[in-house]
């Protein structure tokens, strides 16, 4: 994967340094087969050094591919259809973003077909759809992430990362069990983002444990920048329950955070977001120029960031500048976006709700029934209380 990102920048050296630790990491992992394992390995050397315009390296790696197709019987003279290729497919869509989870399911589904029996295959599978299903909130989904993922840790005890995941499908329905999981990988876990990630299960009811973990995280690797980020969003949740100088304290933490992690990722846009709301807490005309700066950046930022940015600067707008009409505009503009994330979809109907809720306050009932009707309209909310109630009660104002 990094060398397929080095690639894509033209930085054609360092993407044959990649490959190159790419083929060790496969020879110590895989000494029985490697030459199975290699055939993709060896497909991205040859690419790379086409890029490179070095026809004679492309011309042995083609030739290594070829006999390994042909001592695998394969029909086609430079590809094969084995489990080792779709198994490092779907690891690579996993990689590329729990969004592709339905994809890769189907990768390691196909591979299980030839080698029912392979523990990587199934906890790929797991992993799979306990992706998917972080995107679609299906109960089905859940209950087929947690079958399967419950059998992969009975089967490896030590795969904290399927434990992690295992622990987030438990919550739903069983807590006390998911806090026991939990409490085994954030003491036995060394992998970063794996105690990154079980961290946000004690978010909800031990912030101060969250923070012990994320802490441990960020000693483990102090250039990931994820675990910083998340810290700082621990603080930034410490605020609301903070008076005084207690209160600034955590101010101060969670400034300190953001701009870690703004060091290791200087180009993400969610810290950014966060360091805005915190610095908010100070002065409002530092957090509205980085709102402004953060729209002139707007079209070349993925859908979800700019949803992101949409929802910041109309919060900002509606209770710092109290521009209910033009925080509209921004919550309206963020629902048109295309997205999958269902905690996002959640934060817009709130949003609106409560944008309704002030407009009817103020008496200006035409803006608040359209609202309401854009609700129902993009799918955010699908009936309820002010369809029955609010709705008939407001017709003949």
């Amino acid at each position: 994967m990094r060398a397929y990102l080095q690639h894509l920048q033209g930085n054609y050296e360092e993407a044959l340094g990649s490959l190159r630790e790419a083929e060790g990491a496969l020879k110590q992992d895989h000494p029985a087969n490697f030459s199975r394992q290699a055939l993709v390995t060896y497909g991205s050397y040859a690419w790379v050094y086409y890029r490179l315009v070095n026809y004679d390296m492309v011309d042995l790696y083609l030739g290594r591919i070829h006999d390994i197709c042909r001592s695998l019987a394969s029909p086609e003279a430079y590809s094969a259809m084995i489990p080792e290729i779709q198994a490092q497919k779907g690891w690579s869509l996993l990689a590329g973003g729990f969004r592709n989870g339905d994809e890769a399911a189907e990768c390691f589904r196909k591979a299980l077909e030839v080698e029912e029996s392979n523990e990587e295959y199934q906890a790929g599978l797991a992993v799979s759809v306990f992706a998917s299903w972080t995107h679609s909130s299906n109960a089905e989904q859940r209950e087929e992430a947690q079958k399967l993922l419950e059998e992969v840790v009975a089967r490896q005890p030590q795969n904290y990362e399927a434990k992690a995941y295992l622990a987030r499908a438990l919550n739903v329905v069983d807590t006390e069990r998911a806090l026991c999981l939990a409490d085994n990988v954030a003491r036995e876990s060394v992998n970063p983002e794996v105690l990154r990630y079980i961290s946000k299960l004690y978010k909800p009811q031990s912030l101060p444990l969250a923070i012990s973990i994320l802490k441990k995280a960020i000693t483990l690797d102090p250039g990931y920048h994820l675990p910083h980020h998340n810290l700082g969003l621990c603080y930034l949740k410490q605020l609301g329950r903070r008076p005084g100088d207690v209160r600034e304290e955590a101010v101060e933490a969670a400034i300190e955070s953001f701009k870690r992690s703004l060091e290791k990722d200087p180009f993400s846009i969610f810290p950014r977001l966060e360091l805005a709301k915190v610095y908010g807490e100070r002065s409002p005309a530092y957090e509205e120029e980085i709102y402004v700066n953060l729209m002139e950046e707007l079209p070349g930022a993925s859908k979800r960031c700019q949803q992101s940015i949409y929802i910041h600067w109309g919060d900002f707008l509606l209770h710092k500048k109290g521009m209910k009409s033009q925080a509209l505009e921004m919550y309206q503009a963020a629902a048109r976006i295309p997205g999958d994330h269902a905690s996002d979809r959640k934060q817009l109907e709130i949003c609106l709700k409560k944008l309704a809720s002030m407009f009817r306050e103020d008496g200006e009932m035409d803006q608040a029934r359209a609202v309401y009707s854009f609700l129902k309209e993009t799918g955010l909310q699908q009936g309820g209380w002010w369809q029955r109630g609010f709705w008939q009660k407001n017709r003949q104002q």
